[in-house]
Formats: C-alpha cells, structure tokens, sequence
C-alpha cells in the first residue's frame, strides 16, 4: 500500500470516517460497541434552555459520565448531588459494574469522593489544570 497521512481540513467531518473502522473491529471482536447514551437536563420550571445537566454513556458494563455542569448560581444546592444520584441509579438498571469519569485540579474531584468515588489513575503536568485524576466508583 502507498499511503500517506495529512491533516484534515475540518476535523469534526473525519471523525466518522475514522471511528467506522474501529467500531467494525470492536463489534468483530466483542460484540456490540456502541453503548447506549444518557442524559439529565437541568432547566427552569417554564423553559426548555438547557443550563446545565450530565451527560453519560454506558458500554461493556461500565457508565462513564463524560458531563457534569450545574449552573454557577445554584451550585452548593444538591443539584450536582441529585444528578449523581440518578445516573447511579440508571447504571444499576443498566447491570453495570461501575462507573467512572475524569476531573482536573481545578474541577470536583472532593465531590466526587464525597460521593463514593475513589481516584485509579493520574497525569500529571502544569497548574492550575493538572492533575487530572481518573475515578471510579463499584456499584
């Protein structure tokens, strides 16, 4: 094979193409390698505005949460606890194993303790974003 390897002019447009591969050899391999999506929205009673919520997606027994925000003005309210909360919920429903997820120094890493989580992995490198620390909490 002669090939080469490039930048993509729009990044966002390869990620697809790329992906399709690797999905075909996980499922070849595995079985199903998709996972399955799940979302909790945190809006006003009257609204639709998304201001905040999580995002997660279970997949081989694992849920890995991926996003979690609450709105600046109403965090230290249990919006973020209540949020937790209900994904664990949804991963046992989803006879997952555990769940996990990352945070940065900057981030919650001390809520995530609180909740059960403990740290599994770690990179290292410059304040204030590093480290990043790798959670997980056994259901």
């Amino acid at each position: 094979m002669n090939l080469i390897i490039r930048g993509a002019a729009r990044p966002d447009d390869a990620y697809m193409p790329i992906w399709a591969p690797l999905l075909a050899f996980n499922e070849k391999t595995v079985g199903d390698a998709q996972g399955a999506p799940f979302a909790l929205t945190i809006t006003e009673p009257d609204s639709e505005e998304v201001l905040g919520g999580l995002w997660a997606l279970s997949l081989w027994g694992s849920f890995y949460i991926g996003l979690v925000v609450t709105p600046e003005g109403a965090r230290g309210e249990g919006l973020g606890t209540e949020l937790m909360a209900q994904a664990e919920v949804e991963a046992v429903a989803r006879n997952c194993h555990n769940m996990w997820l990352d945070t940065y120094a900057f981030q919650a890493r001390a809520f995530y303790e609180r909740l059960g989580f403990a740290v599994f992995g770690q990179i290292d490198g410059p304040a204030p974003m590093f480290p990043r620390w790798f959670m997980r909490k056994d259901l």
